[in-house]
């Protein structure tokens, strides 16, 4: 089932007033994003016109509406308001044209004016309807802020995420979410959090539920991040070749609602220090973002060296 937002969800009383349309009329749903300034819309051309999206006009269009003659505007906006556009809003505290608010007075469609710029309102609304209507999913593990970067930790039942999550904590870190985290596709990142139910608890074995903000205090928890890395702890097969210089193999990657995050995977194993790993593993990635590749550096030195040991 698609997601969408109802029209009184999205435009806050403060901010925009309704001049035309019934309560029924903020009914209407909203199942896209994306922004309408019907410039074409206007000039009479509506082959290709998404008529699912919320409608603003500016300056520029009100400017242009100035120059319509009354068969025109009567020909376009008798096709802009319809049961399918969500609404229609007019910014930078123009009026609305008469012809318009007839057409709407008469069929119950909502017309909303505000004060604020066109720019201003067109960011507002495609950020609110962004994070509304995002493609959503939900995956199992631990998510943290650690040194900055959003690091998802996942590994089987009984690996000891949530012992590593409480460890990290301590030292510093972030909780975000344990045991399930929401993901969300805004922008060109994956957004995570906690879900309600769900919000700032840890569940350790032998001792039960936690609430990480009562325990070590409200700025050991984060209420969402953008997820960078995923952590993959798997328990230690000696059958296995595991990363060892870290040039072995391509990075590896895993698609999360069609973006690509960077993956570690992590053998577990007793008398390993699982957080102080997972701290380098973090700093590690944020030196390959600068530039910096210590795998590359330690086959550079024996190159060096090779090359040394020849002229001698």
């Amino acid at each position: 089932m698609a997601k969408s937002i109802k029209v009184k969800d999205l435009l806050k009383p403060s901010l925009f007033t309704q001049i035309t349309g019934d309560e029924e009329s903020l009914e209407r749903e909203i199942y896209v994003a994306e922004i309408n300034r019907p410039g074409f819309e206007l000039a009479g051309f509506f082959k290709h016109s998404d008529f699912r999206r919320v409608i603003l006009l500016g300056e520029k269009e009100t400017a242009f509406i100035g120059e319509m003659n009354r068969e025109s505007q009567l020909a376009c906006f008798s096709k802009l308001v319809n049961d399918e556009t969500p609404c229609i809003i007019i910014a930078k505290g123009y009026p609305c044209p008469d012809i318009l608010k007839n057409i709407a007075t008469k069929r119950h469609f909502p017309i909303f004016l505000t004060n604020q710029a066109t720019g201003r309102v067109s960011i507002d609304l495609t950020s609110a309807l962004d994070e509304a209507l995002a493609a959503e999913t939900l995956m199992h593990g631990v998510f943290l802020s650690i040194y900055g970067k959003g690091v998802i930790i996942r590994g089987d039942s009984g690996i000891g995420k949530s012992e590593i999550a409480l460890e990290l904590i301590k030292r510093g870190h972030l909780l975000i979410a344990d045991d399930a985290v929401e993901l969300y596709h805004l922008g060109q990142h994956i957004v995570g959090k906690a879900p309600e139910v769900l919000k700032n608890l840890l569940e350790i074995r032998g001792i039960g539920v936690i609430d990480a903000s009562k325990m070590f205090g409200v700025g050991s928890v984060l209420p969402r991040d953008n997820v960078d890395l995923i952590i993959q702890l798997e328990r230690w097969l000696p059958s296995r070749e595991y990363t060892r210089i870290g040039v072995e193999e391509d990075d590896v990657y895993e698609d999360i609602l069609s973006i690509q995050i960077p993956k570690v995977v992590v053998p577990v194993t007793g008398g390993r220090n699982m957080s102080v790993i997972i701290e380098a593993a973090v700093m590690n990635m944020q030196l390959k973002e600068s530039g910096f590749d210590s795998s590359k550096e330690f086959v550079n030195r024996i190159l060096e060296n090779i090359k040394r040991s020849n002229k001698q």
